[in-house]
């Protein structure tokens, strides 16, 4: 039975993601780029002037910041340790470089179902929600596209990918202290379930602190490596452009793998355009959608030149990639063994352990706002969070490649609707881009209004963006 599933898994993933998808992903991306004037270079200062503006807010809302950090906690997790390393494993050095490609360009994708995130946001008792099933609604007016993506997300990010992360989580500790792998799932299931019925609140909160602080000391450990190894450096990176245009991979047939690897693999950590992020994107409380939009695409930014990059820098610095038989979490933690010693297997796999676990946490979110949109219901959502809590064990004792692969079919699907949906609409975040700009340059601090934008006709549902209450004068 499970080898029966496995194979029918591998024929839709290679018609999806050996064509359909790279050519999908890529086009949208450069269309966005192009159409954006080059946003991720022409605006990335004003990228990080947004971001630390929105550090601070009131206390009971969800702050722009930590609506960043609701999105980070499901990108930065073991799509960023166990994916890299699957696809230089899979696709070889070359992989890296498209991984690179894929974020640049998604960047842009990012910005726009961010920007549309927060345009078709809707108001409820915790502050704000919304994402592609709500703007596929309230600015297509396709409930049916909408439903379609809500049932995929739920079933991707708050089963499948968390299946994912659990999986990762008890490989390496089996790994680095021999821990039975049930044993560990059975626990974090239980300290997870605490959480989830904490709250968004709760949610952001603890994003804020974990993401942040594991981002900072990973890419202090990667840093300390590379200067370690400067003088390797250079031939790394050659290695990286030379892997994935050479013309010995072109002949070997290797060159296809290092590009399919690249894309799945570099989707699967920075998710741009796969119509997750905006989940988060749209709790926030901001005067104007694009800077939303901007915090988001840095996050692609940070994602992937940064995080999977330092990950990808450990193990190409210690050529344990070379040696056979090693994939996923296995090749990172011998990697970064070399360099450290023997005890940053056991390091990693607690680094790990933190870093899925608030991926954990993004993806439950994902999956309840979701279900929010189906179904106002809290019978669904307790049904939701006890398959949240029983995929998490799932994944703890399940086979590598299945749950990989599940999740492949899932992220594809996702992708497929989502930028159907965000080509459609991306007229409204070309204009709320261009009203941004227009108030930049006369100097004011950026608000927004639905009648900014004439492109928002009565057939768009925006009803979160009314004009403020006109003053009436004094008597």
């Amino acid at each position: 039975m499970q080898q029966t599933l496995q194979n029918v898994i591998d024929f839709i993933n290679t018609l999806m993601w050996s064509k359909l998808l790279i050519v999908m992903l890529i086009s949208c991306g450069l269309y966005f780029t192009f159409r954006t004037k080059f946003l991720q270079f022409r605006l990335f200062k004003e990228m990080l002037r947004v971001l630390k503006e929105s550090t601070g807010g009131p206390r009971d809302k969800i702050s722009p910041f930590q609506a960043f950090c609701i999105s980070m906690a499901a990108r930065v997790g073991t799509g960023n340790i166990t994916g890299i390393a699957i696809a230089i494993a899979l696709g070889g050095p070359g992989a890296v470089f498209w991984m690179w490609v894929i974020a640049i360009i998604g960047s842009a994708s990012s910005f726009i179902e961010s920007t549309l995130a927060q345009v078709y946001k809707v108001k409820d008792k915790d502050g704000f929600r919304g994402g592609p099933a709500y703007y596929m609604e309230r600015g297509l007016n396709k409930r049916w596209m909408g439903a379609l993506f809500a049932i995929l997300i739920t079933l991707s990010f708050g089963l499948v990918f968390n299946a994912v992360q659990s999986n990762t989580i008890t490989l390496a500790f089996q790994n680095a202290f021999g821990t039975n792998r049930l044993a560990v799932g059975l626990v974090m299931a239980a300290a997870f379930g605490i959480i989830i019925f904490g709250g968004v609140k709760r949610i952001a909160k603890m994003s804020e602190y974990i993401v942040v602080i594991l981002a900072v000391l990973y890419i202090g450990i990667a840093a300390y490596i590379v200067l370690v190894n400067i003088g390797q450096v250079p031939a790394v990176l050659a290695l990286i452009v030379k892997s994935a245009f050479g013309v010995e991979q072109i002949a070997g047939g290797s060159l296809g793998a290092a590009l399919m690897q690249g894309v799945k693999r570099g989707l699967f950590s920075n998710e741009a355009g796969m119509g997750s992020a905006p989940n988060a994107a749209a709790t926030a409380t901001t005067s104007h959608p694009v800077k939303q939009g901007l915090i988001q695409a840095l996050g692609v930014l940070v994602d992937t030149l940064v995080i999977c990059t330092s990950t990808a820098m450990i193990i190409l610095l210690s050529g344990m990639y070379t040696q056979s038989g090693l994939g996923g979490i296995e090749l990172t933690q011998a990697a970064l063994s070399i360099h450290l010693g023997s005890w940053a297997s056991g390091f990693l796999a607690l680094m790990v352990f933190l870093f899925a676990f608030s991926t954990l946490i993004g993806n439950y979110y994902y999956g309840e706002t979701n279900i929010a949109f189906l179904k106002s219901n809290k019978i669904w959502i307790v049904i939701y969070r006890i398959s949240v809590l029983a995929m998490i064990i799932f994944g703890s004792v399940a086979k590598v490649k299945l749950v990989w692969d599940l999740a492949d079919l899932f992220m594809g699907l996702m992708v497929i609707v989502n930028l159907i949906a965000i080509t459609m609409l991306s007229k409204v975040a070309f204009a709320a881009l261009k009203d941004y700009m227009k108030q930049k340059k006369a100097g004011k601090d950026p608000v927004f209004t639905r009648e900014s934008l004439s492109v928002l006709d009565r057939s768009h549902i925006v009803d979160c963006w009314d004009s403020p209450p006109t003053p009436t004068k004094g008597k």
